[in-house]
């Protein structure tokens, strides 16, 4: 074998739980050549890694011999994914099969009414029908390594009860196996469109402008540094940032807020948001395979080939479960005829029952259907987790350290407060902007939005110029003027206690202060500050209501910190260096927390990475989407709560899975054995356990925040 191996994906269709991607994984490892294999039927994808001698025809072959469809994932040389032909759900192959032997069995009903002499031969015709397919796939699973199928419990149970004379029976249990299975099939499929409903979003062509033209092209072709052509009620084509115009964005297709938000030059916009009033020009920032959406579905299917640790707790419990029942299955049907003088033929009955209790499907799908609905639910609402470990490690947090600039507040200072001495106060705001016009300093921005807001004038100013580590200097309407600090202000101007007490008033609640100087008169001052996000209070209030304690670590100064965690009510430790917020996350679990920490994956990385969960905030960037372990796209602190919400659901789903599936499985087995119940309650108790635990993890696909 080479040293280095080759890794082929192939997409799979036809998986519908953990059983199929078990039967295609153990039937690869068996391949010569293949070293390791990776099987997912959410993503309907199956990955191998081999040392170059295997073909791709042949992995095709060994594929479909068991009873799917396959493909390598992308087609020789032209880079795009292969497509199967999209079918509706009564052209499925399972559907097919389930009508065929239902309208089979319909007609040896009627057969056996009117000729009751060929009854037998009848059902015998009606159920192969249904079962030649089934046991196909049944010989093709054991050769390849999987003996104990359902397929085979199921062929094996079948041609039993038509030795011992229960044809009809017989006949009406593969024809309920098959409505089971199509069932199941139909609901997986829901679960996958969901996220494939997520791709759709985004238009399949754009409008790009280039040398004053307008010309339409396919979005996947749009690469970065394009200028596209936005118009009202267009969906945006591709990641971007908005570089003339301004209007109303509706991004609850890609973050789930149902306000649209207002863009302008410089803003960012999603792949798939719509643009509802304006015209807007948007510069293309990434190409198709790398927008939001791409890498939500990407990040989403990756998360749903990472199995929960109560998932493969019950993959390897199923592993057992399985063998056992059969065994138990062979001894009730043989032990007491042998030793007891029982009646042959009711035992073995009763042992063939037993063997279709023994299918560990509805088992099998309980945890995975649950966290695929889960993920993709949380997906549409801007709650994006990384696989099931991290969706079931949330429901255990007891304390989330946040960081504060970005992620408590807004990351960006605004104008709090604008206190005329003498002049007027439009007059101290309108000098203040005109010497910070032309800045890209934060504060700067700040003030000069605030003057736009409240449509002040800003006239010119000359001569301006920074005065290092004191403030900004220049000529304005003919007036020499300085805005900077307190003390630097101090110097040029006279500042009585008064004035001086509302200064330190305000540095009190965390403002910075800084103060306008005309001709060596001090005329006002300006404070800003970082404020809370809007729902940082309510999403703080939501956690506490879960019993989680929140402590916000941040490395501004105590004053600022102490000022905005009273405003929301949040324990406070400041002044902090990365490893020091690290620190306290230990210390925290040291204490028996499970932790969360939340922050923007940056100067946070070293807490991110020791919390029990790592979530980012963030509007769909790379560090919001690759660092942490879960991210809030939308940025709203009462999004952590849902993700701990989502989470706790989705758990308790589960359970209720698990003892679904269990639990009908115990009842039918003992009332089996009692000889109460038989062949078509125990198929039912398979189907049925494996329709109600689908239908029930596909309730969360419709899970809405508190």
């Amino acid at each position: 074998m080479s040293e280095t191996l080759v890794q082929t994906r192939f997409r799979v269709t036809g998986m519908d739980c953990g059983a199929c991607a078990a039967k295609i994984d153990t039937a690869m490892r068996r391949m010569p050549g293949i070293a390791d294999v990776a099987v997912s039927y959410p993503t309907e994808s199956l990955t191998v890694s081999h040392d170059g001698s295997v073909e791709n025809e042949a992995v095709v072959r060994q594929v479909q011999q068991l009873g799917f469809v396959a493909a390598p994932a992308s087609a020789e040389g032209d880079g795009k994914a292969t497509q199967f032909p999209e079918q509706k759900w009564w052209q499925a192959s399972k559907t097919q099969a389930t009508l065929a032997c239902g309208l089979a069995l319909i007609v040896a009903y009627a057969v056996g009414h009117l000729f009751p002499q060929t009854e037998r031969v009848a059902f015998i015709l009606a159920l192969l029908v249904g079962l030649v397919p089934v046991a196909r796939r049944a010989f093709t699973a054991a050769r390849f390594g999987t003996p104990f199928s359902i397929e085979m419990l199921m062929t094996v149970a079948a041609v039993g009860a038509v030795i011992i004379g229960a044809t009809e029976e017989a006949a009406a249990v593969v024809f309920l196996f098959l409505i089971g299975e199509m069932l199941e099939g139909l609901a997986a499929s829901r679960a996958r469109n969901s996220i494939a409903a997520l791709a759709d979003l985004v238009p399949k062509s754009a409008l790009v402008e280039e040398n004053g033209e307008t010309r339409e092209v396919l979005a996947d072709q749009l690469q970065p540094g394009a200028v596209i052509l936005v118009r009202p009620g267009d969906r945006i084509a591709a990641d971007g940032q908005v570089v003339e115009g301004t209007g109303e964005v509706d991004e609850a297709p890609v973050t789930g807020e149902s306000v649209p938000k207002m863009k302008t030059v410089k803003d960012p916009v999603f792949a798939g948001t719509i643009n509802t009033t304006g015209v807007l020009r948007v510069n293309v920032t990434a190409t198709a395979a790398d927008n939001t959406i791409a890498r939500i579905v990407k990040l989403v299917e990756e998360a749903q080939e990472a199995k929960a640790p109560t998932e493969r707790f019950i993959d390897r419990f199923s592993k057992i479960y399985t063998p056992f029942v059969v065994v138990l299955a062979a001894l009730v049907a043989v032990v007491p005829p042998l030793l007891f003088g029982g009646d042959w033929s009711e035992w073995i009955y009763k042992g063939l029952a037993l063997l279709l209790i023994g299918c560990p499907c509805a088992l099998v799908i309980s945890t995975p259907a649950a966290v695929a609905a889960s993920l993709a639910s949380g997906a549409r609402r801007g709650l994006l987790m990384k696989g099931g470990a991290v969706l079931e490690g949330l429901r255990d947090l007891t304390a989330v350290a946040f960081d504060k600039t970005g992620t408590l507040t807004e990351g960006k200072p605004k104008v709090t407060d604008v206190i005329a001495f003498s002049r007027s106060r439009g007059a101290v705001l309108s000098i203040t902007a005109a010497l910070e016009r032309g800045s890209s300093h934060p504060l700067a921005l700040a003030i000069l939005d605030a003057a736009k807001s409240e449509n002040v004038p800003v006239p010119p100013a000359f001569m301006a110029e920074a005065v290092a580590g004191e403030g900004i200097s220049g000529n304005v309407g003919g007036e020499m003027v300085f805005f900077g600090s307190p003390k630097a202000a101090a110097s040029r101007a006279t500042i009585d206690t008064e004035r001086q007490k509302t200064i330190d008033a305000l540095n009190s609640e965390g403002k910075t202060v800084s103060v306008l100087v005309v001709k060596g008169e001090a005329i006002g001052l300006v404070a800003l500050r970082d404020e809370p996000r809007a729902d940082a209070r309510k999403g703080l209030a939501k956690l506490a209501a879960l019993g989680i304690r929140a402590v916000m670590l941040t490395g501004d100064n105590r004053r600022t910190a102490e000022a905005i965690g009273g405003d929301l009510g949040i324990e406070v430790r400041a002044e902090l260096l990365p490893q020091d917020k690290q620190r306290i996350v230990r210390e925290l679990q040291g204490d028996g927390s499970k932790v969360g920490k939340v922050g923007d994956g940056i100067n946070d990385a070293p807490a991110l990475a020791a919390a029990d969960v790592g979530i980012a905030m963030g509007g769909g960037t790379d560090v919001a989407l690759e660092t942490a372990d879960a991210a809030v796209l939308h940025g709203r602190v009462s999004d952590v709560a849902d993700l701990v919400a989502l989470s706790r659901s989705t758990m308790r789903n589960i359970y209720t899975n698990i003892t679904i599936a269990l639990g009908l499985k115990a009842v039918f087995l003992v009332t089996t054995v009692l000889g109460i119940t038989g062949l078509w309650p125990a198929i039912l108790a398979d189907t049925g356990a494996t329709v109600i635990v689908t239908a029930n993890a596909m309730l969360l696909l419709r899970w809405k925040p508190a």
